[in-house]
């Protein structure tokens, strides 16, 4: 088993879980060696204050497939992610939470899945082992995302996932979007799958979901939604907005003016005419703001050579497939 080329990245982001570090690396590495395939582990401390550090390194020593990568502070579970998956190698990348909860004898599951031909594959915590307080918020956020997004999961917060490096490459994560990222991946087009897998109760460590999470999940929402339905053709959006408030203060306007001029009818004290007015002046802002958006989205674009499309394949000339099928077999 080559330890230079694994197929199998593991990724798991931790801030303050020294009691559970010792039995997730024994699990991972007992579900990953029944694979029969190379793999690494990536453990992020993401700024961890109660030892995990130094456990994480004594793992480390022990066990060369396993890699710490340490943050200087707590930056939080997105960028965690982010920074793990800019340093794996492998070409399935698998991402989870390093509380016990996701169960790591899963990870075969997925990655038999995966290789039935999709991009990602995620986990479903279909019997969840959390109080009620915490599955009712997250049933009412699955539903939201997924009439939002137009991508529907049964279970956007379960962090057990199987993606191919290409489509975690091209991810850029901010806030509390590493939930999102099968909605942010497809935009790339990616054939999805989803998976029931077990999920346990928290044993030791403390949680760190919050109703604080909750708020900031739901802002980054419409973060998600503006990028997958605007995010290459903003002034779409604010100038149609734009249109619709000017062209009804134009009316207004054009209506005040016409009892004005042929009606004799005094206008000056009406609330009808600030009301025109206001429309007509927001959508003339609305509309510079278009514009203003897509030169932006063009800087971003250009400055950064980023295309505005996500290739899967190229096939050969068809002078060069036809060459390959005359090639005589030895």
């Amino acid at each position: 088993m080559s330890l230079l080329s694994p197929r199998i990245s593991v990724v798991i982001p931790l801030y303050n879980e020294a009691d559970n570090l010792a039995d997730l690396h024994r699990e991972l590495t007992a579900s990953l060696q029944g694979l029969g395939q190379p793999y690494e582990v990536l453990l992020v401390d993401d700024g961890s204050r109660d030892g995990s550090l130094e456990r994480l390194l004594a793992i480390e020593a022990a066990d060369p497939r396993v890699r710490v990568l340490r943050l200087r502070r707590n930056f939080g579970q997105t960028a965690a992610f982010s920074a793990g998956f800019d340093h794996v190698r492998g070409e399935i990348v698998i991402t989870s939470d390093g509380d016990l909860q996701n169960d790591p004898a899963d990870i075969p599951k997925l990655v038999a899945k995966l290789d039935e031909g999709y991009d990602m594959v995620c986990g479903w915590r279909k019997e969840r082992r959390d109080p009620f307080s915490r599955r009712l918020p997250s049933w009412f956020a699955n539903r939201i995302i997924s009439a939002a997004t137009g991508v529907h999961l049964h279970d956007y917060g379960c962090s057990l996932k199987a993606i191919r490096s290409e489509v975690v490459k091209g991810l850029r994560l901010y806030g509390e979007m590493h939930r999102f990222i099968p909605a942010v991946a497809s935009w790339m087009g990616v054939t999805l799958a989803e998976v029931p897998v077990n999920h346990r109760p928290r044993t030791r460590g403390r949680s760190k979901y919050g109703l604080g999470r909750t708020v900031r999940v739901m802002l980054d929402l419409f973060t998600v939604k503006f990028l997958l339905a605007y995010g290459t053709r903003p002034a779409h959006l604010f100038g149609l907005w734009g249109l619709a408030s000017g062209g009804l203060g134009f009316l207004i306007l054009a209506y005040l003016a016409y009892i004005r001029l042929f009606e004799d009818t005094a206008i000056a004290g009406r609330p009808l005419l600030l009301l025109g007015a206001l429309l007509f002046l927001t959508g003339l802002f609305m509309v510079g703001l278009g514009l203003v958006a897509e030169m932006l989205v063009r800087i971003y674009h250009e400055s950064q050579g980023k295309p505005t499309y996500v290739v899967r394949e190229l096939t050969p000339p068809a002078a060069a497939r036809e060459r390959e099928r005359a090639r005589p077999v030895r």
